[in-house]
């Protein structure tokens, strides 16, 4: 895409949240996410702890995203910026917010996820409490254009405090909206620019270097609309067995401990594929990562998926949504 010369529109307040934050820099980029963006950035503003400042980036939407931005920021009660530009990528623009940013601490909200009141207080405290912590994250919900929500990850992820680095390497990573980060650690790698899956490689290099501080309350919302990359299985696949790569010698690991991982992370895969009724491609993936097998029994259960019929498949989805949407409920106002 030829490049078109940048465009920034600057909306400063002066007005002030009568409870000051620990200097959190917030950054919103945005792509394409009209129908989302506006309760996104109502979920930064109705933050129980407020930000030192709150930069939005639009990458060159082309859905009038910009100009809605530019109408909600009016009511923003702290600091704020719309910079709109041509298109960069995520990687790209979520470095360019760490440059213009200027807080200690460093958070990033998707334009189509959303933050429940108390995040920004929760982090900063689980921060100032843990020096060891080069970030802190948490669990979260999972919402779909309605803002119902159809699942959450207190259900199934069995994240952990303090050392992650195995975690990752099962890849089991936080979800971004969960996420906060000591800008000083951040800064000393950015997003690589290269990658597709941004996050992933950033979390194994970070695990290098401190602790992950886990708090298990659900204080996000990550929304699943249908254009999600982590919906591309086959991207995420080689986006995750790249980065395992990448970070390898930063991380320790030996020739044989990387391939056991990465066998790991094709059963992984497999499984997902197998929920989502790829089932032929989660058998040949299985079978070709199978010393990557954790028990006896995720085998079975695999087993057992492939062999299902897809009516049960998609049975069991639909009442796994609606079990979700009776225990958590909605978001929606």
């Amino acid at each position: 895409m030829n490049e078109a010369p940048a465009t920034a529109t600057d909306i400063q307040h002066s007005r002030t949240n009568k409870d000051q934050s620990a200097a959190v820099s917030v950054v919103v980029p945005s792509y394409n996410h009209a129908p989302f963006i506006e309760k996104c950035l109502r979920s930064i503003f109705k933050q129980t702890l407020a930000p030192l400042e709150l930069t939005v980036i639009d990458d060159g939407s082309r859905d009038g995203s910009s100009q809605l931005i530019e109408r909600v920021l009016r009511d923003c009660p702290f600091p704020c910026e719309l910079l709109a530009r041509a298109n960069r990528g995520l990687s790209a623009t979520l470095n360019e917010g760490l440059r213009r940013s200027r807080g200690c601490l460093f958070a990033y909200l998707g334009s189509d996820d959303l933050w429940l009141p108390g995040f920004l207080r929760a982090r900063v405290e689980a921060l100032a409490a843990r020096a060891s912590a080069v970030l802190a994250y948490g669990n979260a919900y999972t919402i779909d254009a309605d803002e119902r929500i159809t699942d959450c990850t207190t259900d199934w992820a069995r994240y952990r405090d303090g050392d992650v680095r195995r975690m990752l390497l099962e890849t089991l990573a936080p979800l971004s909206p969960t996420v906060m980060y000591r800008r000083d650690a951040l800064a000393r790698y950015g997003w690589n620019e290269m990658a597709r899956l941004e996050d992933y490689e950033l979390y194994l290099r970070l695990s290098a270097d401190g602790e992950f501080a886990f708090d298990p309350r659900v204080l996000s919302a990550w929304r699943v609309h249908g254009q999600n990359t982590s919906l591309d299985l086959t991207l995420m696949r080689r986006e995750r067995l790249a980065a395992q790569r990448r970070v390898a010698p930063a991380l320790n690991l030996h020739a044989h401990e990387l391939r056991a991982f990465q066998a790991l992370a094709d059963f992984r895969s497999a499984e997902e594929l197998m929920r989502r009724g790829e089932k032929w491609q989660a058998a040949k993936l299985a079978l070709g990562g199978w010393r990557g097998v954790p028990s006896p029994d995720a085998a079975a259960r695999l087993a057992l998926g492939l062999i299902a019929p897809h009516r049960l498949m998609r049975w069991y989805k639909s009442s796994a949504r609606r079990r979700a949407g009776e225990r958590y409920g909605s978001l929606s106002e």
